[in-house]
């Protein structure tokens, strides 16, 4: 399963603005964009001005890099969003709202989306009582996320169970927090996908 495996603050550096990538770093003074405003790489004098086609990929890219997802999969994504009749970026973005990775990380489970990708990888995550090792398993109305009980007696279970609720403002989703389960009220509508993404750029950037 591919992935980018290098480091994640090169990514907001890239894009120019937080992406909020690593967790509680991104919210303290030791995150990278404010420390370095630049993006990565050998500066030149000269500033080039980014074409309309760059303005688009940049936004795409930003999507790709919030998410964890990269080219193959999100063009997927991009695809069957198009295939559904309203409007294309709202699909897109309740589809990758609705990973269990993003779930995970919703529900204030992981402080990061690559952490709950990583923890629900390794098996410790059930849904519907069901263990589910796959990140990109999209979940429907009604389901039911909590952790395996193998895992409530490990440590990074109990720091994450002492912090319950503390993440969770996202109306689609409902936690209980003496059992440590989320719920997937209802699918994520339009008022819940208000994100610094533009999705427009994005359906832009693939109609070409």
């Amino acid at each position: 399963m591919a992935r980018y495996t290098g480091p994640a603050c090169r990514l907001c550096r890239r894009t120019g603005e937080k992406l909020f990538l690593k967790g509680e770093r991104c919210y303290s003074p030791r995150c990278a964009v404010e420390r370095r405003r630049k993006p990565p790489g050998e500066q030149t004098q000269r500033r080039r001005r980014v074409s309309e086609w760059g303005v688009q990929l940049r936004e795409k890219q930003k999507a790709s890099y919030t998410y964890g997802v990269l080219e193959r999969q999100f063009r997927g994504y991009f695809d069957e969003a198009r295939r559904k009749p309203g409007v294309t970026g709202q699909f897109l973005l309740q589809l990758l709202e609705r990973r269990l990775d993003n779930v995970v990380y919703r529900l204030g489970f992981a402080h990061s989306r690559d952490q709950a990708r990583q923890w629900v990888l390794h098996g410790h995550f059930l849904v519907n009582e069901h263990k589910v090792d796959i990140p990109s398993y999209l979940v429907r109305e009604g389901d039911a996320v909590s952790w395996k009980e193998s895992t409530k007696l490990k440590e990074f279970f109990k720091e994450i169970a002492a912090e319950a609720g503390r993440q969770t403002q996202t109306p689609w989703l409902s936690v209980d927090a003496n059992t440590m389960t989320g719920k997937v009220v209802r699918l994520p509508g339009a008022d819940d996908l208000q994100t610094i993404i533009d999705t427009r750029l994005i359906v832009e950037h693939y109609s070409r």
